[in-house]
């Protein structure tokens, strides 16, 4: 179930999808909540200078690792503006992080990027809880994930137009 508090962090996610956008990068952005709703971490991706693993879910769970002991991780809660790809999702199980709530899902964007003529994903397009045991999961929320697919098909324009 999305609460207001879950909308209120999923659109700081949005906001920072559109910030990377901005900086040429591809449109994701994710938040680190801990269990008494304070902000603990925030990233976007930084994936425009070659390096696909630097998305901002793998970068949470570096984080978590180094700053949060095993019970904080757990009860923490995960929101981005897109679902975990299999890398990311992995390295939040791994790590032991709790909740992902996400905007928009690995299916839709497989589905925006065909609609665009774009090429697949050399990694398949997962959802989480084909990678984490036990995954407590809520998403997609359909009014943001719509914003979500806008950023999406900006990004291809600003692509295809140079």
């Amino acid at each position: 179930m999305i609460s207001n508090n879950d909308l209120e962090y999923l659109a700081r996610c949005l906001e920072l999808a559109q910030e990377a956008l901005d900086k040429g990068d591809e449109p994701f952005g994710s938040v680190l909540v801990d269990e008494s709703g304070s902000l603990l971490f925030e990233d976007y991706n930084h994936v425009a200078g070659g390096d696909y693993t630097q998305h901002p879910e793998f970068a949470i769970a570096r984080w978590a690792a180094q700053n949060m002991t095993p019970e904080q991780r757990e009860k923490a809660t995960v929101y981005t503006s897109g679902e975990h790809c299999p890398m990311c999702a992995a390295a939040h199980g791994w790590v032991g992080l709790g909740r992902i709530v996400y905007a928009s899902s690995s299916q839709q964007l497989a589905e925006w990027n065909k609609e665009m003529g774009k090429p697949e994903s050399p990694v398949f397009n997962l959802a989480i809880t084909d990678i984490i045991r036990n995954a407590v999961v809520d998403g997609p929320v359909p009014e943001l994930a719509a914003k979500v697919k806008d950023m999406h098909i900006e990004m291809n324009r600003r692509q295809n137009n140079g």
